[in-house]
């Protein structure tokens, strides 16, 4: 069966649970009052001396602490981006009222999206290889650098023993994710599904690589002003941790077991720029694909769209290719893609990575809810080339029955989904 035929055909799929760890906040209450407050949580590197990079800051998650959901032992067979993941998901498992048993067990399922897998693990261990040796590395190393890490162990903890893996496509991660377990669930394959993105990134060797291609920003005064999507004075991303998580199910399950229904999941689509390993397609055209073929799949039209979270990553070149294939999809047949309001929420939050998307999705749900769209802060030059609505500097009242969340990865991934307010 088509991908069309599915999404014209197949189940109803809703979103029950949301759970959440950023930088502005440890669940998703307290992080969405952070956003339409427009509090930043960017701030000087904590975790280790940034004093030799040319980037001294990031978007660090503060008083986190992992055994307020699971024992010390099972702390620490978790690297960090880990430990994330699996505090999400139970934030979101209990915000859904569901409970996983051998009646549902078979076909709940769990996908984790990430982009640098267990790299904090990995770089203490590799010095203590280079100073003691290696019959001291830890032997926890192993199933905590893995990419499916998160994934087995929040399946684990939660005892779901559906389909369970964990995609890597960069910062389209945790869309792919959440994307991926929408086609499950609408082609019968599962009843739940438990999915996002999680990231822990700030490591030395990290900054180091992203700072070396020039895509950070590098305004070390004034740091929570740093980030600055489609702001003419841009100079790059500010790197980020953290994770978002839904609970996802088919419609008539969720109905039948009397569920909180927080959104419908309507579309996802992905497309490929195959164009650099880093620089988006610069007519947008990749990008673009993929906004009509979600409004495709979910039978929508532009004007329908009431709120967008755009992937606004503070580079000179993602901000105006965003900003051209939004216009190229949304201006026409008397719309104009000006209407729209858009908010960059990496301007708060930084970019945590592969994380970024299911956080963003997570915000798009939250938005449908609370009938306001955080803004994008640091707008205050805008780029004359990126001359959209983008909710400058302060949230707005707007009431939203449809959003979309834009994530486009490194390396030419692009992916959206689209959410609506749910009707039966």
């Amino acid at each position: 069966m088509s991908q069309e035929a599915i999404n014209k055909n197949g189940r109803r799929v809703v979103v029950t649970g949301l759970g959440a760890v950023s930088p502005v906040g440890l669940t998703i209450p307290s992080m969405w009052q952070a956003l339409i407050s427009g509090k930043s949580g960017i701030d000087y590197i904590s975790s280790f001396d940034p004093a030799p990079f040319e980037t001294k800051f990031a978007a660090e998650v503060k008083g986190f602490d992992p055994m307020v959901y699971v024992n010390r032992k099972e702390a620490h067979r978790m690297d960090r981006f880990t430990q994330f993941a699996v505090a999400a998901s139970l934030q979101a498992v209990e915000t859904a009222e569901l409970k996983i048993d051998s009646s549902n067990a078979e076909e709940t399922g769990v996908i984790i999206g990430n982009s640098v897998c267990g790299l904090l693990s990995v770089c203490v261990q590799l010095k203590v290889l280079d100073e003691v040796g290696p019959r001291r590395v830890s032997p926890t190393l192993a199933p905590t650098m893995t990419g499916d890490a998160a994934t087995v162990q929040t399946a684990l903890l939660l005892g779901t023993k559906g389909m369970s893996y964990s995609p890597s496509s960069a910062c389209s991660s945790g869309s792919d994710a959440i994307g991926q377990a929408y086609q499950a669930i609408k082609a019968g394959q599962a009843k739940v599904m438990v999915a996002g993105g999680t990231e822990a990134p700030i490591t030395p060797i990290v900054l180091a690589g992203f700072g070396a291609i020039h895509a950070l920003s590098r305004r070390n005064d004034g740091v929570q002003a740093a980030c600055r999507p489609f702001d003419a004075e841009r100079d790059g991303f500010v790197l980020g941790e953290g994770a978002a998580m839904m609970v996802m199910e088919d419609a008539d399950y969720a109905v039948g077991r009397g569920a909180p229904i927080l959104a419908e999941l309507l579309s996802y689509s992905a497309t490929s720029d195959s164009f650099h390993l880093t620089q988006p397609s610069p007519d947008g055209e990749g990008a673009a694909r993929a906004l009509r073929l979600a409004l495709a799949r979910a039978n929508l039209k532009p004007s329908d769209i009431d709120y967008i979270n755009a992937h606004g990553t503070a580079t000179l070149l993602n901000d105006r290719t965003e900003t051209r294939a939004i216009k190229s999809v949304f201006n026409g047949n008397g719309y104009n893609a000006h209407r729209i309001p858009i908010s960059a929420s990496k301007s708060m939050l930084g970019h945590p990575l592969g994380a970024s998307g299911s956080i963003e999705a997570a915000i798009c749900v939250l938005a449908i809810n609370h009938g306001i769209v955080p803004p994008t802060m640091n707008l205050t030059h805008p780029d004359p080339e990126c001359d959209l609505d983008y909710v400058p500097n302060e949230a707005r009242a707007v009431k939203v029955d449809t959003a979309m969340s834009n994530s486009f990865g490194f390396g030419g991934h692009n992916s959206v989904l689209i959410f609506r307010r749910y009707s039966e």
